[in-house]
């Protein structure tokens, strides 16, 4: 530091490398500190980070359908950070930094919705076909089935809804590109007014995909989908307006995807955090397993097959799965 004199002292602030500043002894200057070349990366921040660029890209993909999809925020935090918050660490998924900066994006079992109306359940059956615990009664949805036709049926054979909730239905489709073989998604939402007077024909209003009657084994139908659910994922949603705001029901993707697994694990995590510089650190990278062979190769943990679908929360090994449904509201 040293103190100047002539035109210098009517300088403040930064000038290239020096910082000039007034005090009452008159104008001092000294360099300004050097920064860091490269940031920290720890270990414990990647393994958040590499989440952060699918969660965003997934969530950008409901098209500010989900909003008010987490009851209780009360303004103190966004919808967004309210499903990033939900699901970091939860449902890890890691895609390199090429995936992000295309518009990639990889499905999977993540919380969209959280409140207070009881889940809906959903189960594939024996076709491959994807079917909520929502009780149609004796209705077989057609193309003359209406609006009113649906509410009448739902309401009298479910507890909990009541007329004037809304039925919503999100449904994503899982692609590679043919030309880069980045993962795609793309996600499709509808929704319904249970109105018992709504004379609209309901097919004109949300389409088949996710309005299907499907027979129960145990008698009666069920709501469904129209087609195998297979690269993709799907989930219905309660909500409802009350006094006190939106209430809707906790709901999570349920997945069918060929893709997933390759973006989860100890290899995509290195993968991916080597795309954003890696760990720089002095600590050991990754402390990566050991399969007791004299290399010390690394093994990736493994994805459950089942039938291809995923399901449940994500294991200490990063292993990850979930089923669950959705709720968006009106207002989505």
């Amino acid at each position: 530091m040293a103190k100047v004199t002539g035109v210098a002292t009517q300088l403040s602030g930064k000038v290239g490398q020096m910082i000039y500043r007034q005090t009452k002894y008159g104008t001092v200057v000294y360099q300004a500190p050097a920064k860091a070349g490269v940031p920290q990366r720890t270990e414990a921040q990647m393994q958040i980070r590499t989440q952060w660029g699918n969660l965003s890209a997934v969530y950008r993909q409901f098209n500010q359908t989900l909003k008010k999809g987490f009851e209780g925020l009360g303004g103190r935090m966004s919808d967004y950070n309210a499903f990033i918050q939900a699901n970091t660490n939860v449902v890890r998924v890691y895609v390199p930094k090429s995936v992000h900066l295309n518009g990639g994006s990889v499905l999977a079992p993540y919380q969209i919705t959280r409140g207070t109306l009881p889940s809906i359940a959903v189960l594939v059956n024996d076709g491959g076909v994807l079917v909520s615990d929502i009780a149609l009664g004796s209705l077989v949805i057609s193309e003359e089935t209406t609006v009113a036709n649906l509410a009448t049926a739902l309401i009298a054979a479910n507890d909990g809804w009541e007329a004037g909730d809304q039925l919503t239905f999100f449904y994503g489709q899982q692609m590679t590109d043919a030309v880069t073989g980045i993962p795609r998604a793309r996600i499709y939402g509808f929704k319904v007014i249970l109105n018992p007077e709504d004379t609209t024909p309901l097919l004109e209003v949300t389409g088949s995909v996710g309005f299907t009657s499907i027979a129960s084994a145990v008698g009666g139908n069920m709501l469904g989908m129209d087609r195998v659910i297979e690269d993709g994922a799907a989930a219905w949603i309660h909500s409802r307006e009350s006094s006190g705001g939106l209430n809707v029901s906790t709901q999570f993707l349920y997945v069918d995807s060929s893709v997933l697994a390759a973006y989860q694990g100890q290899t995509a995590m290195v993968a991916s955090a080597d795309s954003y510089g890696g760990v720089n650190t002095k600590a050991v990278y990754l402390n990566p397993r050991s399969t007791g062979n004299a290399t010390g190769t690394v093994t990736a943990p493994t994805v459950p097959s089942g039938n291809g679908s995923t399901t449940g929360s994500e294991t200490d090994s990063g292993d990850t799965g979930g089923n669950s449904s959705i709720t968006p509201g009106e207002g989505d």
